[in-house]
């Protein structure tokens, strides 16, 4: 099977061959068609993200496709069964072997391409607004980085969860997407992003995929017992917390990790997808796919990740 393996820590990877997998008990092995790239796969490959396996290994966190073959003891699934997988890594192959408690069936009205673009951005977002952060009808939610992978479907979320949305993104194009997927606000790259969210009326929730000095900034714009969600830290810049702050304005940090939830409460993870489905379904929600690429363009997509040139997912097809 062809596969894009990263062999080094630190070096761009490769189209190559492998032996296909065979499923042991417990596994199902997937046909896969489709890949999300997210920008975990960028850290990965250098060695940065919290999770990364031993090289050699296949980057590709999230996938669907069609059941291939069952391992010993599987029951509830059969060939030909359209299924995603949130998978950590192994997907841009084509064919993965995957524990079946990880494998989750997909309607048939979902395109394999918008399941392989749902489960991290979607997951993400559902969970950290509405289990950690308890985000409720009326407040205000600012969203930074509003046009990517999981900043676009916070604000998607965050509006049908009754929120008025303030979304910050680079660009009349990319709060352009922002806007069609439910922003209240607009807040462009260049302006003062602290002073826009106070002249708002503050922020209740902040949602943060960039870090650095947009987090900073979205810090000093909130209302007293606001809660912030530091999601990833796409400017490079790990933000540092200033414990007095949150003591004189009541603020709340809340820590959030959905890979986390894989090792400790999965559960959760199913019930929160069985909820996204259930909105998928009745339209009140739409993937935002900016680009859709062949495995042997798989470099391309990643850049347009590391360049910041695709808003909400780029996903590779096999």
């Amino acid at each position: 099977m062809r596969v894009y393996q990263i062999e080094t820590i630190g070096a761009p990877g490769r189209l190559t061959e492998l032996p296909c997998p065979e499923p042991g008990p417990g596994q199902i092995r997937v046909a896969i068609r489709a890949c999300g790239l997210n920008f975990a796969d960028l850290l990965m490959q250098k060695g940065t993200y919290q999770d990364t396996p031993p090289a050699p290994f296949v980057p590709g966190m999230e996938i669907a496709g069609v059941v291939d073959s069952l391992g010993e003891g599987v029951t509830g699934f059969a060939r030909g069964d359209r299924v995603a997988v949130y998978c950590g890594h192994g997907g841009l192959a084509e064919f993965g072997v995957f524990d079946a408690a990880r494998v989750a069936r997909i309607p048939d009205q979902m395109s394999f391409e918008d399941a392989a673009a749902f489960q991290i951005a979607y997951g993400t977002s559902h969970m950290a607004l509405d289990q950690r952060a308890r985000l409720q009808p009326g407040e205000t939610l600012l969203v930074t980085g509003a046009a990517g992978g999981v900043g676009l479907t916070a604000v998607e979320i965050g509006k049908l969860m009754g929120a008025t949305v303030i979304a910050q993104a680079r660009g009349a194009d990319k709060l352009a997407v922002a806007r069609a997927a439910g922003a209240d606000h607009l807040i462009d790259a260049g302006e003062d992003l602290r002073q826009r969210v106070l002249d708002l009326g503050g922020a209740d929730v902040v949602y943060d995929a960039v870090g650095g000095d947009l987090w900073k900034a979205a810090f000093r714009a909130c209302n007293p017992e606001a809660r912030l969600l530091p999601i990833g830290f796409a400017s490079g810049e790990v933000p540092q917390i200033p414990a007095n702050h949150l003591l004189v304005k009541n603020l709340t940090v809340i820590g959030f990790y959905i890979g986390g939830y894989l090792k400790f409460r999965p559960a959760a993870l199913t019930e929160s997808l069985r909820t996204l489905t259930g909105w998928y379904l009745e339209g009140r929600l739409t993937p935002h796919v900016s680009n859709v690429l062949p495995l042997d363009r798989v470099e391309e997509g990643l850049a347009l990740l590391r360049d910041r040139r695709s808003t909400g997912k780029v996903v590779i097809t096999l």
